[in-house]
């Protein structure tokens, strides 16, 4: 089992504590937290160990889960690199671009394995159609969600958008040729409602709208490739498959057949993928041990995390032209 600390005692830093005291892949040493009297009120209400300096949990675990508030994410990661501590680091990976290129190349020559909570990828109804998303070359994602002060210190592109950008770039394989985005801040300092339009060197156009002041809470993709049309209900954990096919040349009495200008007849059928109940951020937590033990790639890496974390931010720059 790796011996594993967690940085931060907030909403998700207590989820992850849970987890990972019940997972069988991990041993929870304990954890840290700067507001002592936070920390002191969670180490007595579980019963998990507290560490009043973060140097020293560090040295004692293989693996630190950094779910500290963003600012701090650089700092806590290279401390634990430093020390050849495996890295699990929430979604985004740093605040700015550069000290994500630098972690890359910390955790390169230290020879460490890191992994980015992007947990949508984890996502059972992704994981039930993901592979079933060949070549897409139109996708439109909302993500809405009602207010809560939490997260309000950062754009909605890092705190929302970002879970879409990340799945998106896992599954159009080409680079960002240009990117045009707006947001407007309505109730937070920063864009509380934002919309961007990606365009991909293969031709792939991806359009994204997220919000943190709806009336009402929506996780939805949709992903539009040729003779297929997927949706991914995030939020409910349900899926759509609506495929075609060429029609057959006699038909039965209940097939969906169309025809197009050109006379060609295609003919439309539904698919039911297995979506199999998980709890995604455990999902994460453990696939991350065994790309460790298995000497693996981890499934989101420090790399795509940057890449995620690189359009977030051009789609911020956007905004200002």
């Amino acid at each position: 089992m790796l011996k594993v600390g967690v940085l931060g005692a907030g909403h998700l830093g207590k989820i992850h504590l849970r987890l990972l005291n019940e997972s069988e892949k991990y041993q929870l040493v304990g954890f840290y937290d700067p507001d002592e009297i936070n920390a002191k009120k969670v180490a007595d209400e579980f019963g998990y160990t507290y560490f009043p300096n973060i140097n020293t949990l560090m040295d004692a675990v293989d693996v630190v889960d950094i779910v500290t508030p963003t600012l701090s994410h650089f700092d806590c990661a290279k401390k634990a690199i430093e020390r050849g501590c495996h890295i699990f680091i929430e979604k985004p990976i740093t605040n700015t671009l550069e000290e994500a290129e630098s972690l890359l190349t910390m955790a390169n020559d230290k020879g460490v394995k890191g992994q980015v909570g992007h947990v949508e990828r984890f996502n059972p109804a992704f994981l039930g159609v993901k592979d079933k998303i060949e070549n897409p070359m139109f996708i439109e994602t909302h993500r809405l969600a009602e207010f809560n002060p939490r997260g309000t210190d950062v754009p909605v592109v890092l705190d929302l958008m970002i879970h879409d950008i990340d799945v998106i770039l896992s599954v159009v394989g080409s680079e960002v040729k240009q990117i045009n985005a707006s947001g407007v801040s309505v109730i937070s300092s920063s864009p509380d409602i934002a919309n961007a339009r990606i365009e991909f060197e293969n031709g792939c156009v991806a359009n994204l709208t997220s919000s943190r002041i709806s009336l009402k809470n929506m996780r939805k993709s949709r992903f539009f490739q040729k003779d297929a049309y997927i949706s991914v209900d995030f939020l409910e954990k349900k899926v759509e498959v609506v495929k075609m096919k060429d029609a057959p040349e006699k038909p039965g009495d209940f097939d969906m057949i169309l025809q197009n200008a050109e006379g060609v007849r295609k003919q439309i059928y539904f698919e039911n993928p297995d979506i199999l109940p998980n709890n995604a951020i455990k999902q994460e937590l453990e696939t991350f041990a065994d790309a460790i033990e298995n000497n693996t790639e981890p499934i989101v890496t420090l790399e795509q995390g940057t890449k995620a974390l690189r359009v977030a931010l051009q789609i911020i720059e956007s905004f200002k032209k």
